[in-house]
């Protein structure tokens, strides 16, 4: 790679901090095999004097759905489930389940499938007051919390069940919308495995990866290495002051009952960047297997049906790309409008954590910043096109 490239980069984020539109970041460039660049930039905390440092950990939000994905992939490759299992044959939750639409109720025409949760076409929905489902689905959640922070909180196959109980947006295959589909995954995969979701993952995908600081919480021996959230107000960045959203409880300070597959992890740049590796590895990393080289093929492939589902994959983080098992997938990088790779696939996350596997380049990276709705898009397309241009 050019490295006079990693100059412009470096100029670029510590400019971010500089106009005090992020307190701090790190990232972590992986080529053909080695980190060939790695920094970090700002403070973790800036009440508590904390630097960003090479251990510091973050919240992974939706970075976890990538995660969530290979557990899901592991029982496939056991023979436990099939893809194209219904949800009902492991949670109870998802039997007889309707539509809503228009104020009116509709029995559902197929069974939403593990598939259909993997590719967020089956209808399952997050809190959003703008539909009617959605309507429904905050409604319920805000009993949640109300029940969870008098002493009455649900686990995750108990959470898993709520959401099947909930009316869902659209049939199965008519639509894509983005959802508690992963957190249901990880209620599956407790079912199957007979295990807590957090050991099925330390067993199967942390430990042997020797991902140390990855979990659904922070412990109290580690809190002096853990990133504090900010949020944009009129008076610059402030902490963002939090305790409710998509479930989550207890601000990972403690061991939460409902672990969630969707947004509930935590990590670090070096535990993250073993998931990377794995990917860009077609399922081992450092000669630790995980996976096998089909399954990554597998989830690393566009799976949306029709233009229904495309005309609501209408983001624009996601121009350019198509969807499938809980990650985007380079289709067209003119539409993106940045440099990239047909064939590039990945995830990022509420807070601004961003990462990317390009196999054709044999490239990787993991950006981190922990910032209320990210900074932007536009910061990622900066980033990337800083990459890419690096490439000899």
């Amino acid at each position: 790679m050019h490295t006079q490239s990693f100059t412009y980069l470096e100029e670029f984020l510590k400019k971010k901090i500089e106009l005090d539109e992020v307190k701090g970041s790190a990232i972590a460039i992986i080529h053909k095999g080695k980190e060939v660049y790695r920094n970090e930039f700002g403070m973790a905390d800036v009440a508590k004097n904390m630097e960003m440092k090479r251990d510091t950990i973050f919240r992974c939000y939706s970075m976890t759905k990538p995660i969530t994905n290979m557990a899901v992939m592991i029982l496939l490759e056991r023979g436990l489930i099939s893809l194209s299992d219904p949800v009902e044959n492991y949670l109870p939750g998802f039997k007889d389940q309707k539509v809503l639409k228009d104020g009116k109720l509709t029995p559902v025409e197929t069974p939403v499938t593990i598939q259909n949760l993997l590719d967020m076409d089956g209808g399952v929905v997050y809190p959003d007051i703008y539909f009617d489902a959605g309507q429904k689905m905050q409604d319920r959640i805000d009993a949640y919390y109300d029940d969870a922070y008098s002493g009455k909180p649900l686990d995750t196959v108990a959470f898993a069940n709520m959401v099947g109980e909930m009316p869902l947006e659209f049939h199965p295959t008519n639509g894509w919308r983005y959802s508690f589909s992963a957190d249901v995954l990880g209620g599956i995969v407790e079912v199957v495995s007979g295990m807590r979701y957090s050991d099925f993952l330390k067993k199967n995908i942390f430990n042997p990866l020797g991902m140390t600081d990855t979990d659904f919480y922070v412990p109290e021996e580690k809190m002096d290495r853990f990133m504090e959230v900010y949020e944009w107000t009129e008076d610059g960045l402030k902490p963002w002051e939090f305790d409710r959203m998509l479930g989550l409880t207890y601000r990972f300070y403690k061991r939460p009952e409902f672990e969630s597959g969707g947004a509930g992890l935590v990590s670090t740049i070096d535990d993250y960047e073993k998931i990377v590796r794995t990917f860009l590895g077609f399922g081992t990393c450092d000669g630790v297997r995980i996976l096998g080289r089909k399954s990554i093929e597998y989830m690393s492939c566009d799976h949306l049906k029709n233009e229904a589902q495309r005309k609501m994959l209408d983001w624009e983080s996601l121009r350019g790309y198509g969807y499938g098992n809980l990650m985007r997938q380079m289709l067209d990088p003119h539409g993106n409008e940045s440099l990239g790779t047909v064939g590039e696939y990945g995830w990022d996350g509420f807070l601004g954590t961003y990462m990317f596997v390009d196999p054709k380049e044999d490239l990787g990276i993991v950006y981190v910043i922990q910032k209320c709705g990210g900074n932007g898009y536009r910061d990622v397309q900066v980033i990337r096109n800083i990459i890419y241009g690096a490439l000899d």
